[in-house]
């Protein structure tokens, strides 16, 4: 399979991943809209939400409550968005949720490079 979260899973491709158990990663967006604009990814492949389980789907939201309010407070924003494309919309096709602080500021002109938010979110 050709699926580039795939191969982030088998550690084949490098990531910056600041969450990791046997289930999921929680890595950097390399195309953020945001600072701290994160990705929450399930190790096995499923091609959109219509294919994810019920266990899979709340893993997946339990460890969105637990980052997202952790890279909030570390970058001192204020908002949160979780967000899951489908469709033409969803240019990977491997299921994944975005965590996008302060998404409904958009127009952010300033976003940090992705190594730099990197460094400040993984250090506890």
């Amino acid at each position: 399979m050709d699926c580039i979260f795939c191969k982030i899973a088998k550690k084949e491709i490098a990531s910056n991943i600041l969450y990791e158990d046997d289930d999921l990663m929680v890595i950097m967006d390399l195309h953020p809209v945001n600072d701290g604009h994160v990705l929450v990814i399930p190790k096995k492949h499923y091609t959109d939400y219509m294919e994810l389980d019920k266990e899979m789907a709340f893993n997946m939201l339990k460890v969105a409550q637990e980052i997202g309010p952790k890279i909030m407070n570390k970058l001192d924003k204020r908002a949160l968005t979780l967000l899951v494309n489908y469709g033409t919309d969803q240019e990977v096709k491997h299921l994944h949720l975005h965590l996008i602080p302060n998404f409904s500021k958009r127009n952010n002109t300033k976003v940090k490079n992705v190594k730099e938010t990197f460094e400040i979110l993984k250090n506890e």
